[in-house]
C-alpha cells in the first residue's frame, strides 16, 4: 500500500479532492525543546529547592534573588509549621487516670480533645475504640484519647459505658454516655463522625446525618401508628354513641 504521506503527484491530487487527509507536518524537535527550556526558565531555581538547599546556595544569588528567597523561605516555613500543627496527633492514644488532667483538661489551647472511657469486657466499647482509631487518622488536628474507666473513675457503672467526653480549653463541650447516646450497638463510623462534628470537635465532609434515613422511617412509623390509634379510638367512640 502506498504511503499517504509520501510526496507524490498522485497523493497531492487525492488530497485536493479530500480523499486523503492533509499531510502531517513533521514535528520540530528542536523547537519543542526550546519551548520546554523557556518554560522551565520561567520558574525560579530556588522554587525547586528545599530549605536546606536554599541555605547551601545562598552565595549563588544576587540581592534581588536573596530578597525573593527570604520571602519564599518564610512562606515555606509557615506552610511547614501549619502542616505540622494540623498533623499533630493522628492516632488514638491510651492514657491512664493520672494523665487525665495533663492530657485532657490542660491540653493545648484551642485543641479539641475526645476521650473515651471504656472497659474492654464491653463489646460496644471495643467498637467505639475501633471507630475512634480510624477517625483519629482522618482528623489529625483533633486529639483522640482513651482510658480504662477504672483508672479514672472508681465504681463507674457499666450502664454508663461507653462514655465519650469532648473537651476544649478545659471545658466539656459535649458528652455521650451509654450505648444509646453513643449511637447503639450497630454504630457506624460515619454516625460517630457526625455526632462529633455536631459538637464541633471535627470538620466533617459528610453532608447530612448518615442515620437520617433510619430516623425518617422511625418517625413515619410512629406517625402511622398514631393515626391508626386515633382512628380506632374514633370508631370506638362512634360505636359507644350508637
Amino acid at each position: 500500500m502506498q504511503d499517504p504521506n509520501e510526496d507524490t503527484e498522485w497523493n497531492e491530487i487525492l488530497r485536493d479532492f479530500g480523499i486523503l487527509p492533509p499531510k502531517e507536518e513533521p514535528k520540530d524537535e528542536i523547537e519543542e525543546m526550546v519551548l520546554r527550556l523557556q518554560k522551565e526558565a520561567m520558574v525560579k531555581p530556588y522554587e525547586k529547592m528545599t530549605l536546606a538547599q536554599l541555605k547551601e546556595a545562598e552565595d549563588e544569588f544576587d540581592d534581588e534573588d536573596m530578597r525573593a528567597i527570604e520571602t519564599y523561605r518564610e512562606k515555606r516555613l509557615q506552610e511547614w509549621k501549619a502542616l505540622k500543627k494540623k498533623q499533630k496527633f493522628g492516632e488514638l492514644l491510651e492514657i491512664s487516670g493520672n494523665q487525665y488532667v495533663n492530657e485532657v483538661t490542660n491540653a493545648d489551647k484551642d485543641v479539641w480533645v475526645i476521650i473515651h472511657l471504656y472497659r474492654s469486657s464491653i463489646p460496644m466499647c471495643l467498637l467505639v475504640n475501633q471507630h475512634l482509631g480510624l477517625l483519629a487518622r482522618k482528623f489529625p488536628e483533633t486529639k483522640f484519647v482513651k482510658a480504662i474507666v477504672n483508672s479514672c473513675i472508681q465504681h463507674y457503672h457499666d450502664n454508663c459505658l461507653p462514655t465519650i467526653f469532648v473537651y476544649k480549653n478545659g471545658q466539656i463541650e459535649g458528652k455521650f454516655i451509654g450505648i444509646i447516646e453513643c449511637g447503639g450497638i450497630n454504630l457506624k463510623m460515619e454516625e460517630l463522625e457526625w455526632k462529633l462534628a455536631e459538637v464541633g470537635a471535627i470538620q466533617t465532609d459528610l453532608e447530612e446525618n448518615p442515620k437520617k434515613g433510619i430516623i425518617d422511617v422511625m418517625v413515619s412509623s410512629i406517625r402511622n401508628t398514631s393515626i391508626y390509634d386515633d382512628n380506632d379510638s374514633s370508631n370506638s367512640d362512634d360505636g359507644n354513641t350508637k
